[in-house]
C-alpha cells in the first residue's frame, strides 16, 4: 500500500470518528462504551456452550467404555442370568439396555422387562418456564453456530442395523457411540459394542444433567449481568449528570454572552467542583469577566474619545467661521493660530489614539528579547541632555550597584515607557528642579524609580492618573500639549511585560512624585 493510500485511510477513520461524535451527545456514548465492556462479559454465554460441547464429548466417551464393559460382562455371563444381569446394570446406571443379535433383531429390552427409566419428555406438555429455556438454548446455539446434533428416532425391534453406533460395533468390533438431540433438546447418548459373536450391546442414556448444568450456570450469570448492567447504567448516567449538566450550563452561558449579552450573563463558576469541570467553569467565568471589563473599557474609551475630539473641533470651528468675518490682519493671524494649534493637536491626539488602540495586539505578536536596563536608561538621559532640558532641569541616573539587572522585552516599547515618565517628571519639576532615575533588583523582579520634586500626586488620585484621556498638567504648561495617554499608555507596555506601574510617596519625605516600574528579572538559565 502505497503512503498516499495509507493517509487517505488514516483520513477516512477520522472523518468517521468525527461524524459519529457530532451525532451523539455525551451521555450515550459512555453508556455505550459501558455497556460495550458488559457484552464482553456477556460473552460467557458462548464459554458455557463450549463448556456442554466439552462435557458431552465426555460423556460420549464415557459411554463407549460403559457399553464396552458391560459387553464383557454379558459375553461372561450365562445366556439363563443374563436378563438379571443386564437388569440390575440398567437400573443402577440408569440406562436403557438392549441386546440385539448380528441380524440387527433385538433380543431383550429392559424397557419390556418394565424399567422405563429413560423416557424422552413431549416438549408440548413442559410448562412456560421449560419451554422458555428451549428458545434460549436454541438462540445462543444459533448465535455461538454451535453443532447440532441429529434429531433422535427410535428404530424399530427387527431394524437395529439401522443404528449407526450398532452397525459400526458389528463391522469393527470395536465400542461405538453418539450423541442425538431429543424433542426438548437435552442430549440422547448411544453406544453400542459387541458381546463376540452372539450379538452386540445397545445402550441409551437421556443425559438431562448436562442441559441443567449449564442452565442453571447461564442463570447465575445472567443474574450477575443483570445486576452489574444496572449498576453500572445507573453508574454511566450518574457519570453523565455530573459531567454533561454542568457543560450544557456553560453551553448556555457562552451561547448568551456569543449573542452580546455578557453583561446579563452570569457564568456558573462551580465553586463545589475541584475537577476539570469546575477548572474551566472558572475559566470561562473569569474570562467573560475579562470580556465584560474590556467591553466596559471599550465603550468608556469610545466615549473619552468622542469627548477629547469634541473640545478642538468645536475650537477649530469656531476659528474658521471667525474667519470669514474677521477683517482685522492681526485678529486673523491669531484664529490661524488657534487653526494651526488645534491641527497640531487632533494629531497628535489621533496619534496616541492610534498607538494606544494597537498595543495589545502588537504587544501579543511582539519577540522579547535581554534588555540591560540600566543601559537604556542612560542612554535616554544623554539623549535628553543632548536635546535640551527645559527650565534648567537637571537629568541624574544612579548606577546600579551589584549585577547588571536585564529584563526579557521589546527595547522599543520600554523606551516609550520611560520617555513618557521623564517628559511627566520634568513638566512637573520646578524651575532648576532634579529628576532623578534609578534601578535595583529586588527579588525576582527590577525596580526602576523615576522621581521629580514637583507637587506630587495625592492619594486619592495615584490610580486616576492612569486612565486614559486624564490630564492634570502644571500651571505653566500651555494647554492641549499632552494627550492625557501617556500614562496610560506606560502601563499598558509594562502589564504586557508582565509587571507593574504606580506611584509611591518619595522615601526621602521631600516634595514630588515617585514612578515605579516593576518588571520580571531576567532569570539565570
Amino acid at each position: 500500500m502505497s503512503i498516499g493510500s495509507r493517509d487517505s485511510g488514516v483520513g477516512d477513520e477520522r472523518d468517521l470518528a468525527l461524524r459519529w461524535s457530532a451525532r451523539l451527545s455525551l451521555t450515550p456514548r459512555i453508556l455505550a462504551v459501558n455497556i460495550f465492556a458488559l457484552a464482553m462479559l456477556a460473552g460467557g454465554f458462548f464459554y458455557l456452550d463450549s463448556f456442554r460441547a466439552r462435557i458431552v464429548d465426555d460423556q460420549v466417551e464415557q459411554a463407549g467404555r460403559e457399553a464396552r464393559l458391560i459387553a464383557q460382562a454379558v459375553a461372561m455371563t450365562p445366556p439363563q442370568d443374563r436378563s438379571a444381569l443386564v437388569l440390575r446394570v440398567a437400573t443402577e446406571a440408569r440406562l436403557r439396555i438392549r441386546l440385539y443379535d448380528r441380524s440387527g433383531r433385538m433380543t431383550l429390552d429392559t424397557r419390556a422387562m418394565g424399567l422405563n427409566n429413560v423416557v424422552l419428555r413431549d416438549p408440548d406438555k413442559d410448562p412456560w418456564g421449560q419451554s422458555a429455556a428451549r428458545f434460549l438454548d436454541a438462540a445462543i446455539d444459533t448465535i455461538a453456530g454451535a453443532d447440532r446434533a441429529p434429531q433422535f428416532r427410535e428404530r424399530g425391534a427387527d431394524k437395529g442395523l439401522d443404528w449407526p453406533d450398532l452397525a459400526t460395533a458389528l463391522r469393527t468390533g470395536e465400542a461405538s457411540a453418539s450423541v442425538w438431540r431429543a424433542p426438548d433438546r437435552t442430549p440422547v447418548i448411544t453406544a453400542a459394542a459387541s458381546y463376540g459373536p452372539e450379538g452386540v450391546v445397545f445402550t441409551t442414556d437421556n443425559a438431562r444433567e448436562i442441559t441443567q448444568t449449564v442452565r442453571i450456570e447461564r442463570f447465575r450469570l445472567s443474574l450477575v449481568l443483570a445486576v452489574v448492567m444496572g449498576l453500572s447504567i445507573f453508574l454511566s448516567l450518574f457519570l453523565a449528570r455530573t459531567i454533561v449538566r454542568p457543560l450544557r450550563r456553560l453551553a448556555r452561558a457562552a451561547v448568551r454572552v456569543r449573542l452580546g449579552r455578557a453583561r446579563e450573563v452570569v457564568v456558573p463558576r462551580l465553586p463545589e467542583r475541584r475537577d476539570e469541570i469546575g477548572h474551566l467553569a472558572r475559566s470561562l467565568s473569569d474570562m467573560s469577566l475579562a470580556l465584560r471589563a474590556r467591553i466596559d473599557a471599550t465603550e468608556a474609551f469610545a466615549a473619552d474619545l468622542a469627548h477629547e475630539l469634541k473640545n478642538p473641533l468645536a475650537s477649530l470651528r469656531s476659528a474658521v467661521d471667525g474667519l470669514a468675518n474677521v477683517r482685522d490682519p492681526e485678529l486673523q493671524e491669531r484664529l490661524l493660530a488657534i487653526v494651526r494649534d488645534d491641527v497640531h493637536r487632533l494629531d497628535r491626539l489621533i496619534s496616541d489614539i492610534s498607538e494606544a488602540s494597537r498595543l495589545d495586539a502588537q504587544l501579543s505578536r511582539a519577540k522579547f528579547e535581554s534588555v540591560d536596563i540600566a543601559a537604556m536608561l542612560e542612554g535616554l538621559i544623554l539623549q535628553r541632555a543632548d536635546r535640551g532640558v527645559t527650565r534648567g532641569v537637571q537629568l541624574r541616573f544612579d548606577q546600579p550597584i551589584g549585577p547588571v539587572p536585564r529584563v526579557m522585552g521589546e527595547g522599543a516599547r520600554l523606551e516609550r515607557v520611560f520617555e513618557n515618565l521623564i517628559d511627566n517628571a520634568i513638566s512637573f519639576s520646578p524651575d532648576a528642579g532634579l529628576v532623578s532615575l534609578s534601578v535595583a533588583s529586588s527579588g525576582e523582579m527590577v525596580e526602576v524609580h523615576v522621581e521629580d520634586e514637583g507637587p506630587g500626586v495625592p492619594e486619592e488620585a495615584r490610580e486616576a492618573v492612569f486612565r486614559r484621556f486624564h490630564s492634570v498638567r502644571p500651571d505653566s504648561e500651555a494647554f492641549g500639549q499632552h494627550s492625557g495617554l501617556g500614562l496610560a499608555i506606560a502601563r499598558t507596555i509594562v502589564e504586557g511585560h508582565g509587571g507593574t506601574i504606580g506611584v509611591e510617596s518619595r522615601e526621602d519625605r521631600m516634595r514630588g512624585a515617585r514612578f515605579v516600574v516593576r518588571l520580571p528579572l531576567v532569570q539565570p538559565s
